[in-house]
């Protein structure tokens, strides 16, 4: 079993990985993404695992499947497993957010 720790956010214009996965999690992974304006993330899929995005500051537009989400701080996103998405800065400001994957489960009893 994976033991508690906690991670200083740096203050860097880049990409900061969080959480590796195993050994240090179950499975989740994290990070925090900096784009700058006009930039994105890249289109990529969530194969097996969902995906939380939990926005800082900035603003942009998420990609997800064929729809186009409004993001931004103060928001998150959620991406269901095997999902296309990218994640585009349409803002003036740089575009801050965490991301959280984890392997999805097959479990599909109510929510706690």
């Amino acid at each position: 079993m994976p033991n508690a720790f906690v991670i200083d956010l740096n203050s860097e214009q880049s990409y900061q990985r969080l959480i590796p996965g195993v050994p240090k999690s179950c499975g989740m992974k994290s990070g925090r993404v900096w784009l700058a304006p006009g930039n994105d993330c890249g289109q990529h899929s969530t194969d097996g695992n969902e995906e939380q995005l939990v926005f800082l500051a900035g603003q942009g537009t998420a990609h997800v499947g064929d729809r186009k989400l409004d993001v931004g701080v103060g928001k998150i996103c959620y991406i269901p497993p095997h999902t296309t998405h990218n994640i585009v800065n349409t803002g003036a400001e740089p575009l801050i957010y965490i991301f959280c994957v984890a392997p999805a489960g097959t479990e599909t009893k109510g929510a706690s």
